[in-house]
């Protein structure tokens, strides 16, 4: 056959089904059924007291941080802590080669005991001049035993001055922790000579219990929260401080509001707050960066799973709701999270029928079968008339 008939009947078999193809839908439309609603779990809004937190961001700082130098200068003799440790005030940490300072000590014990003679002899010979003075005595010689005792006693308060210098010294030849803290590496060797007030440390002591922490808080938002509080919508209470560390672990209950910064930034608009924290086990290290949830006060509002909400195009945020067997959008309005919950504060009635699975596709409008549910922790949404689940046992136990 040629492949010109060939092509022809093919385009009129074409002619002949297509009619049919295209009748096959519309005549499956109007014989079949129509499609039983979705359906969609369903959680009943209720407000609830909801604390009122603003995460902010900061550091940790050593309360204080001592930097150890020598007052007396000598060779270094010995090393008596073990880096890293931590020391109470006191503790000696390093020592100095003690001859200089002894010899010093005899002498100035000695030059006391002579100092206390020569006192001695002079009040005997002023008492003396005193008690013939108008008869034998004239009075120049009085007052020569008079000005001999002044000079003895100013001598013997000049070598107890020296003698308490000297035991000062030799005591300072052991070099002891100002303050409590965590002592550092030694900066200096066994042999090395060290100088009095030189301008290099020995050591650094960090105290890191308790410990402060610089926390950066966003004025415009206490205004808020603040305008907020006089407006009765939030009940202001003393703030309570929730760290949270770079490995997740919280550090709760354990911090107090020492000082509020009096100023604020010209440039970032912050201010910052200090808070001693508690830090008996060491978790929080000088330097290291942090998060805290600081609660503020608390406020009645609905608790909305995040998975039931949908961020809009213009900033909006809005939720499904059932209403008589019909999903409709509502738009509602936030004031921050709560856990992995919006805090709602309006736009939401108790009771109403928000919609936190099946809503993929969900159109305002359209009819939904709703069916109660719960939403966990880790955002697991399960049937709640579903029974939970049991153990089983093998057979025979």
């Amino acid at each position: 056959m040629p492949r010109n008939q060939l092509l022809l009947r093919r385009l009129a078999a074409l002619t002949l089904i297509a009619p049919l193809l295209l009748a096959a839908p519309i005549n499956a439309q109007q014989g079949g059924t129509a499609q039983p609603p979705a359906k969609a779990g369903y959680m009943e809004a209720a407000a609830s007291q909801v604390p009122v937190t603003i995460t902010l961001t900061g550091r940790a700082l050593a309360q204080n941080a001592t930097q150890v130098r020598p007052r007396v200068g000598g060779a270094l003799t010995a090393i008596l802590y073990a880096p890293g440790t931590e020391v109470a005030a006191g503790t000696p940490l390093f020592s100095i080669d003690p001859l200089t300072y002894e010899v010093a000590l005899s002498a100035a014990e000695a030059e006391r005991t002579r100092a206390e003679a020569d006192y001695r002899t002079a009040k005997l010979a002023f008492d003396r001049a005193e008690r013939l003075q108008g008869s034998a005595t004239s009075r120049s010689g009085f007052e020569d035993a008079q000005a001999a005792l002044l000079k003895a006693q100013a001598t013997l308060g000049a070598a107890e001055s020296s003698l308490k210098l000297a035991k000062a010294q030799l005591d300072w030849t052991t070099i002891r922790a100002p303050i409590a803290g965590i002592v550092g590496v030694p900066q200096v060797s066994v042999g090395d000579l060290v100088t009095q007030n030189q301008s290099e440390a020995l050591a650094e002591i960090v105290q890191v219990d308790p410990i402060h922490v610089d926390l950066t808080e966003p004025y415009p938002t206490r205004l808020r929260i603040e305008a907020r509080a006089a407006a009765g919508e939030v009940t202001l209470g003393e703030p309570d401080l929730t760290l949270i560390l770079d490995d997740g672990r919280r550090v709760e209950g354990a911090a107090k509001l020492v000082s509020t910064g009096a100023t604020v930034s010209t440039t970032t608009g912050t201010r910052t707050l200090r808070f001693e924290v508690g830090n008996a086990n060491g978790r929080i290290a000088p330097g290291m960066f942090l998060h805290g949830e600081l609660k503020l006060g608390q406020t009645t509002a609905f608790l909305v799973p995040q998975r039931a909400a949908q961020r809009q195009r213009d900033g909006s945020l809005s939720v499904w709701l059932v209403v008589e067997g019909k999903a409709k959008k509502q738009v509602v309005t936030e004031s921050g999270t709560h856990g992995s919950a919006w805090v709602v504060q309006s736009g939401l009635a108790a009771g109403d029928r928000i919609l936190i699975d099946g809503t993929t596709n969900l159109r305002d409008g359209q009819a939904v079968d709703p069916v109660p549910a719960t939403i966990d922790a880790n955002g697991v949404v399960q049937d709640a008339a579903a029974p939970a689940p049991t153990k089983t046992t093998a057979a025979g136990n």
